[in-house]
């Protein structure tokens, strides 16, 4: 039985990075049925926000999303799709797994560990604001 993901290809390079990652998992035998659905300068073109509610309840009912890159538009435009997602969906941590790989030397051996990187605060919180024309400060 499939397996429905919705995909966001995002822009700019992010449609190139989910068409080879679809690749991938297709050549490893992953049975997933995508849901293609726009975010960011594309939603914007299609449906006037940058996260319409056609994505929000496709990735609420298939409980799981591939996103490419989308572009955040700095002090211009419209708010940032990737802060909005998190708000919306509650997305509160980026799980960065880090391991040592058999037969690749580096500095330290063993290595097997999560980064946990808090991603709603800070530059991650997407308050911007203007200092002065021209410079923005986020």
């Amino acid at each position: 039985m499939k397996k429905r993901i919705t995909l966001i290809p995002g822009d700019g390079i992010g449609p190139e990075i989910t068409d080879v990652t679809i690749k991938i998992l297709e050549a490893a035998g992953a049975k997933i049925e995508w849901e293609t659905m726009l975010a960011g300068i594309n939603a914007m073109h299609d449906y006037g926000v940058p996260v319409p509610e056609q994505l929000l309840d496709s990735i609420r009912k298939n409980k799981i999303a591939l996103k490419g890159p989308i572009t955040t538009m700095v002090g211009k435009g419209f708010s940032s799709a990737n802060v909005a997602l998190r708000k919306e969906l509650e997305l509160y941590a980026n799980l960065r797994p880090v391991r040592s790989i058999n037969g690749i030397k580096t500095h330290y051996d063993n290595v097997d560990l999560v980064i946990v990187r808090e991603n709603t605060e800070d530059l991650y919180s997407g308050i911007e604001h203007i200092i002065a024309p021209g410079v923005t400060n986020r």
